[in-house]
């Protein structure tokens, strides 16, 4: 399993969020999407890696950028978990990891990787994140990478 790397294109994928809906990544080409993979809904960090997101994400949505977050739960545990902490994004079900193998993340002894991926609008990865146990710093790094892109492109 090779993960991918700055300037890597993504695989297109479709999966089913909380809500049972179809997401097809194909059809947010012309937009930047943040995609965090994270463990297990309702566990410690996961949980805080997730209201980080939630709380950072009027600036993500400012920036034009759509998040997502991505584990092997079930439909069913993704909606409780959004439900139980307001999450306004959109959570996807991986069940069998193929997106996560896809993407090339790596596990953390027994379970699934953390890693967060900037996702530009022509599907090439042009920032990533991985950080097992800095739950709250994914958030925090991908918007200062947001933020040092913006503010490199105005001078």
């Amino acid at each position: 399993m090779t993960t991918l790397s700055i300037g890597d294109p993504i695989e297109d994928f479709t999966l089913r969020d909380q809500y049972g809906k179809i997401f097809r990544s194909r059809d947010y080409c012309g937009k930047k999407i943040v995609i965090f993979f994270y463990p297990k809904d309702d566990s410690v960090f996961c949980t805080r890696q997730a209201c980080a997101f939630r709380d950072s994400f009027p600036e993500f949505t400012q920036s034009g950028v759509i998040v997502v977050g991505i584990n092997f739960g079930e439909i069913s545990s993704h909606a409780h978990f959004a439900a139980d902490n307001k999450l306004p994004f959109i959570l996807l079900s991986d069940i069998g990891n193929m997106v996560l193998k896809s993407f090339g993340v790596k596990n953390s002894h027994i379970f699934s990787g953390r890693e967060t991926f900037l996702i530009d609008e022509e599907g090439i990865v042009r920032y990533k994140y991985r950080a097992f146990f800095d739950s709250t710093g994914h958030a925090e790094k991908m918007l200062a990478f947001l933020q040092s892109v913006t503010i490199n492109s105005v001078n």
